[in-house]
């Protein structure tokens, strides 16, 4: 195994960043808490800008200056706060997501996607139809360890609220403070030269390379949608029967094509292996054990070279990594909740950062693997984990007490406008917008522009 360090990148040093200092600019109530997501939006993307510039000096072109804007950093990570379609906002979370009492605490739930919120009901013995108030009668009544444990085993997404001690001293949350924050494993196969491709430019240093996107919901969309900014075909492919949230996809959707293939189907399985065949970077979001982790494990022998790229909720080589979370989940069971809430209630993050900074870092590292395999040419693993990016945050002594309530930007030069659409303009300030809005989910070919 390699570290981060292989890659001549210090991605915690690019976190690393007081609060404020001369180098960072000062971001007032934007993203606003006791624990630093700020630093944490800021030195995300300030890693991409990075990645970006290394790999612009790989290929003989002059680095881009680098501003951090935190106005626009911020519209970003809030972008389901800033979307707007038709003009009307959309709610971040389903009626049976959220905090809830039980007879000895609290849990966490996540139910946005129909099949979570089926599976949530049946593992409780709640009737389909069940509402919020049905949900808060049957949670209160047991003890939150019963209800994540009924909750793991039927495949459904409710956690226990934990304290920052207990999350790092139980199993899953050494594995989380022991992790790397980006996990890298360089691989000995050759790279293929892609021929015949669109040529680099500052402005888009990933020209050429072709990756493809199979992720959902917030984090590994947002590292796809970031390499779609700088220059590379992103071709996102969703299985038919799991349809995504579509609010969600015009937000993180940008600069993509986007297909429904069924890599159960053997017609599907072809068509997926060939577009592998001519792709170079491979993004997965499914958890360990899945089809479409399982396909990815053995592209690299389909594809020598290939940079494959893997988001996930928990480290993949801890006790949870198989299983489901999401950025709310994590926050909840890591201590997170309760630092940023109050004496009656666990509260959260000022906007899914775990989300957002991990996507970011994720395609920071895929663009420091593709200017290694340029240098060279051996495919190359990696690796983030919102409970990863979670422990981070928790470790920084950046802390404050009694913030000042977050605020978001305002629109205007933060927001940009596609039809019916608005949504927040890319966070790296050299980009005034994408080079495409989100597409309608799942409505092009598979297939390699």
């Amino acid at each position: 195994m390699t570290t981060v360090g292989d890659l001549l990148v210090d991605y915690d040093g690019c976190l690393a960043v007081p609060t404020p200092a001369p180098s960072v600019p000062r971001t007032g109530r934007l993203l606003s808490g006791r624990l630093p997501a700020a630093g944490l939006a800021l030195g995300s993307v300030a890693a991409v800008e990075g990645a970006a510039n290394r790999l612009c000096e790989a290929v003989g072109l002059e680095p881009r200056p680098v501003t951090l804007q935190p106005e626009r950093v911020a519209a970003s990570f809030s972008g389901d706060r800033m979307l707007r379609v038709g003009g009307a906002p959309v709610a971040g979370f389903a009626e049976l997501s959220g905090f809830f009492r039980t007879g000895d605490g609290w849990v966490r739930t996540h139910a946005n996607y129909p099949h979570h919120r089926a599976r949530l009901l049946a593992a409780l013995g709640l009737p389909d139809d069940a509402d919020r108030e049905a949900l808060e009668r049957n949670l209160a009544a047991r003890p939150s360890e019963e209800i994540e444990t009924l909750a793991t085993e039927a495949g459904a997404i409710a956690v226990r609220v934990r304290d920052e001690n207990e999350w790092r001293e139980s199993a899953p949350g050494r594995a989380a403070y022991d992790a790397p924050l980006i996990d890298v494993r360089r691989r000995q196969d050759a790279a293929v030269v892609p021929e015949g491709r669109d040529v680099p430019t500052a402005d888009r240093p990933l020209a050429g390379v072709r990756v493809l996107d199979l992720t959902r919901v917030i984090a590994g969309p947002v590292a796809t949608r970031t390499l779609a900014l700088l220059g590379a075909e992103v071709l996102r492919l969703d299985p038919a029967h799991l349809p995504e949230i579509a609010a969600q996809h015009y937000d993180t959707g940008h600069g993509k094509r986007t297909a429904r293939l069924d890599l159960r189907d053997p017609a599907g399985l072809v068509t997926f292996e060939q577009l592998l065949d001519e792709a170079d970077v491979l993004v997965c979001g499914y958890r360990p054990g899945s089809l479409p982790e399982r396909l990815g494990l053995e592209a690299s022998a389909r594809r020598p070279g290939l940079i494959r790229a893997q988001v996930s909720a928990w480290p993949l080589h801890g006790p949870w990594a198989h299983r489901r979370g999401f950025d709310s989940i994590v926050q909840a069971t890591s201590g997170i909740a309760l630092i940023e809430g109050d004496e009656h209630r666990p509260g959260a993050l000022p906007a899914q950062v775990l989300d957002h900074a991990s996507g970011y870092l994720l395609a920071a590292a895929v663009v420091d693997a593709f200017t290694t395999r340029l240098r060279r040419g051996p495919g190359c693993d990696v690796a983030v984990s919102l409970a990863g990016t979670a422990s981070w945050l928790l470790a920084s002594p950046h802390r404050q007490d009694g913030p000042p309530p977050a605020e978001l930007p305002s629109p205007g030069t933060t927001t940009t406008t596609h039809g019916r659409v608005t949504t927040a303009r890319p966070a790296l300030s050299g980009y005034p917008d994408y080079p495409a809005p989100a597409r309608e989910w799942g409505t092009d070919e598979a297939r390699w522009a």
